[in-house]
């Protein structure tokens, strides 16, 4: 945000659950999400806006493409799954409620846990303390529910209602999402920009911040390709 920010009014939204955000709710699905992006930009009087999202924040941002197409003008997604099949074995056990109550009742352990397997997930030393400050403004119904909600998410079917511009970024290096989700990607949308980083895991932008930045900023600032009109029919 401090990058594009010289550039673009930015904004940041914490789903319901997480972060700064409410955690006083029953639900904390996909879908609650996707709702909470377009009333987040009807309040703030935003009509339309590039989305950008990482992980499960993308999956989101593809969903309100799909949903909301008046509301985006391009989307990117980072290593984001399509289905929720491709998550990995680890975060499905984590989204498992017996799981998730030992873990979040031992977060040291947890902490302990993310330290040590830390070079797997990201290059970037901050990483560590990076996941202990979002565990924190993190609740046990939010991470269980919006993990159960993501594993049963299948976009597949509705990508080809997707019509902006769109980009699909990929470590291959990723062991949180399968990396190749960038094909389910293409397929359903055969517009979209794929870009695989061989040397980058889950976290592209911790692993290679000058590239990401500029490839996001190269995709943010180009034009949207002009559509020819129709050859004029004749009787």
């Amino acid at each position: 945000m401090s990058y594009l920010g010289r550039y673009y009014r930015t904004y940041a939204m914490d789903f319901w659950g997480f972060g700064e955000s409410g955690k006083k709710r029953d639900s904390y699905a996909v879908q609650d999400f996707v709702s909470l992006v377009d009333q987040f930009m009807e309040q703030l009087g935003i009509n339309n806006a590039p989305l950008v999202g990482h992980s499960m924040g993308g999956t989101v941002s593809l969903s309100v493409a799909i949903q909301y197409p008046h509301r985006v003008r391009k989307v990117t997604v980072i290593g984001s799954p399509i289905t929720g099949s491709s998550l990995s074995f680890l975060l499905k056990l984590f989204g498992q409620r017996p799981v998730a109550f030992v873990a979040h009742k031992n977060t040291w352990a947890l902490k302990l846990f993310f330290r040590l397997l830390a070079p797997l997930y990201s290059r970037d030393r901050r990483w560590p303390q990076m996941m202990d400050r979002d565990l924190s403004q993190t609740t046990l119904e939010s991470f269980l529910l919006s993990i159960a909600s993501l594993r049963r998410t299948d976009l597949r079917p509705f990508l080809s209602q997707v019509k902006v511009p769109t980009m699909g970024i990929y470590g291959a290096r990723d062991v949180v999402v399968h990396p190749a989700q960038w094909k389910p990607l293409l397929e359903g949308v055969p517009h979209a920009r794929i870009e695989r980083w061989p040397d980058s895991g889950h976290f592209v932008m911790l692993d290679e911040p000058a590239k990401f930045m500029e490839t996001l900023r190269e995709f943010l600032d180009a034009e949207p390709p002009v559509t020819p009109p129709p050859p004029p029919q004749t009787p």
